[in-house]
């Protein structure tokens, strides 16, 4: 009692028509069974997909009010990835639910009819005692359809058994209930896991977004795990890093830590700090930095390249700094190695043969403002 749950989902289908358009979609049907006192649990979803899936498991082991000991799936791809009749590979999303409650899942082995026939029972049961009396009714909303079958099941589970005392519902409660195990304090949050590569930068992309590791892991290979409020980067098993989710595309989320010690002394910098210092030098260092600021993709890039040009001030001048910058400026050349060179080449102190502008224009769909950066 107790050790198994059997799950799948119903061949059939069931049609719900949108009130507003009339359109019409088709809900799966989830069955799952206990194994001991065969107890049926069943629900509508929009879907088979990885999603609703784990939803229906999260809510059946809530309805039951605890967890068996095994979860036996088919091979549905939703949950096993690799159908193997020694060592099945299952979903990493369907792992972790496994985990969060406590119980292990054994897929049901290819070609093995007995393993699933719990399953296919409770599933031809839901056929023929709800979906066929649900045919002719016509549904508006999936909770709807749910609350129909909600009603259906109570009393299937009650309906006694004709070569047996009592009913499913009276075995669960005197065979199951009293061996499954507890649920946990929380329910399971819905993650999806992938591999990804670290960057250069030390920054995974995810949806867009981008996620700092330890530098020492840059162009490594890792594992995340997104959910709708937490990323988590883990490295052969062990997590190294944690992350509040953030949607914005395109922007960086870096903890100060994971940084190489280089990189963390440009931390502190920011927009107003380096035009501030730029505009003490002169209107074309300024330029060179305010137009640095709106091109680079992440700040910490734009802060480390404005940083490496104003200490240019440092080994030549600020004189000669504020001359090379209206001359890179001049000529559309404004990175760092640009500045160095005309400077160690002594352009500086050649005429600039055409008026320079103070600024290079700003006008681009990429360009971000010095807000970006504070």
């Amino acid at each position: 009692p107790g050790e198994k749950l059997f799950v799948d989902y119903a061949g059939q289908t069931v049609p719900i028509t949108d009130p507003m358009t009339g359109e019409m979609r088709l809900a799966a049907i989830f069955v799952a069974v206990l194994g001991a006192s065969n107890y049926t649990y069943s629900e509508a979803t929009w879907s088979q997909s990885l999603p609703d899936w784990i939803g229906s498991h999260a809510r059946t082991f809530e309805h039951l009010g605890g967890v068996t000991a095994l979860v036996v799936p088919d091979n549905l791809k939703s949950g096993v990835t690799t159908a193997c009749y020694y060592e099945p590979e299952l979903n990493a999303t369907y792992r972790d639910l496994a985990t969060h409650y406590g119980t292990a899942v054994l897929p049901a082995r290819p070609r093995r009819p007995k393993d699933k026939a719990k399953a296919e029972a409770g599933v031809l049961l839901v056929e023929r005692w709800v979906l066929a009396r649900l045919r002719h009714q016509r549904f508006f909303s999936l909770s709807e359809l749910n609350h129909s079958i909600a009603e259906l099941m109570s009393w299937l589970n009650q309906r006694p058994f004709k070569k047996l005392p009592g009913c499913r519902q009276s075995a669960f409660v005197e065979l199951d209930r009293p061996a499954l195990l507890p649920l946990p304090v929380t329910r399971y949050e819905f993650a999806e896991w992938k591999v990804v590569r670290v960057g250069i930068d030390y920054h995974v992309e995810l949806v867009g977004h981008y996620y700092s590791v330890p530098y020492r892991f840059a162009r490594e290979q890792v594992d995340s795990r997104l959910t709708a409020s937490t990323v988590e980067l883990f490295h052969r098993g062990t997590r190294i890093a944690s992350h509040v989710r953030n949607d914005s595309r395109g922007r960086h989320s870096t903890v100060d830590a994971h940084m190489a010690p280089a990189h963390q002394a440009v931390q502190g910098w920011n927009a107003p700090r380096l035009l501030d210092w730029a505009g003490r030098i002169g209107p074309h260092a300024q330029g060179v930095v305010q137009s640095l600021l709106h091109q680079r993709r992440h700040p910490q890039q734009a802060c480390r390249a404005c940083l490496g040009i104003l200490r240019l001030g440092k080994a030549y001048g600020d004189d000669r700094l504020e001359a090379a910058c209206e001359r890179a400026i001049a000529i559309g050349a404004t990175s760092y190695s640009s500045l160095k060179s005309i400077l160690k080449n002594g352009l500086d102190k050649q005429r600039v043969s055409a008026p320079a502008q103070t600024h290079l224009p700003l006008e681009h769909a990429n360009v971000r403002g010095p807000g970006y950066y504070h």
